[in-house]
């Protein structure tokens, strides 16, 4: 166990790049903060959801050539990942906790619950919550659109991500039942998905994460891959629809906190390999659309 972060007075965590990671990390934040002890975060996608966490000090990610410099007032440094985003962190600072152990131990838990057991179990913080406090500036309405089901249809690598022609079928299926299906996805990766707009689709274009965030807000409902957009989704709690390659990936990285179904393509095939190979062609629109039929129905999450 590490000694009780109470008998220090900053912390500061330094973030990677994934928005899902981020917005996890950000339950340690919100538990330092609420039990006394100073907080920074650095890390690019906190800094621009600055206005959705008003009480945590944000700043940009750090510069490789001045991060001595930069960490050295603060008492401890926590990162979630060995390499990511700084490699060799400890030789930096004195007091460096990684959390690698967190992501590899087998359990049932999510990250989201993991990091809260963390938070009261190795940071000894008295007064613990899952929640990660990311709270809606006043412009922005809860589920404002019901109808409307906020599609993403990527992922931060290829294997995770269901077949395009699937997302888009499904899309069409939810517009026949009445539903308003509108996908998501980063800027860079908009001239892949313009298609989309040929099916009488909607693909708005949101530019910062700041916006995003504002407009799945006002969304009924997700559906997406194992993502961090599902991971935001989940923190505003929106209800959710996370498909994703294998059950133990699903178990630890799930979306946490708001009501939500995961959806696991691969039950039936018998081997790893074949798991992350074909659980995009077994997962079929007529499951997925099963799926959000019994998280729509369910009186908790309507």
């Amino acid at each position: 166990m590490w000694p009780a972060v109470q008998s220090v007075s900053r912390v500061a965590l330094v973030l990677s790049p994934a928005i899902g990671d981020s917005l996890l990390m950000m339950t340690i934040a919100r538990n330092l903060r609420q039990n006394g002890v100073c907080v920074t975060v650095f890390g690019r996608q906190i800094q621009s959801l600055r206005d959705w966490f008003p009480d945590i000090a944000t700043a940009a990610e750090l510069d490789s050539d001045h991060l001595e410099a930069t960490l050295a007032p603060f008492d401890t440094v926590i990162q979630m990942h060995r390499n990511k985003p700084f490699a060799g962190l400890e030789q930096y600072h004195p007091r460096v906790m990684l959390l690698d152990h967190l992501c590899r131990v087998r359990s049932c838990e999510s990250m989201a619950d993991r990091l809260t057991r963390f938070c009261r179990d190795e940071l000894g913080l008295a007064r613990v919550h899952k929640s990660n406090g990311m709270t809606a500036p006043p412009q922005w309405q809860h589920r404002k659109y019901p109808l409307r089901v906020a599609i993403h249809p990527t992922a931060s690598t290829a294997d995770k991500c269901w077949l395009p022609s699937r997302f888009i079928r499904l899309a069409l299926k939810l517009r026949e039942l009445g539903f308003t299906p509108e996908f998501v996805v980063a800027p860079q990766e908009r001239a892949d998905w313009i298609h989309v707009e040929r099916y009488g689709l909607s693909l708005p274009d949101l530019g910062s994460l700041d916006n995003v965030a504002g407009w799945i807000f006002e969304s009924g409902w997700f559906i997406g891959n194992d993502s961090g957009i599902g991971h935001l989704a989940s923190s505003l709690h929106i209800p959710t629809l996370s498909l994703f390659m294998r059950r133990g990936i699903a178990h630890t990285w799930r979306p946490g906190w708001g009501a939500g179904h995961v959806l696991i393509g691969s039950t039936y095939l018998p081997t790893g390999f074949l798991k992350e190979r074909y659980w995009k062609y077994m997962l079929s629109v007529r499951r997925v659309s099963r799926a959000f039929e019994q998280l729509r129905t369910n009186p908790h999450f309507a």
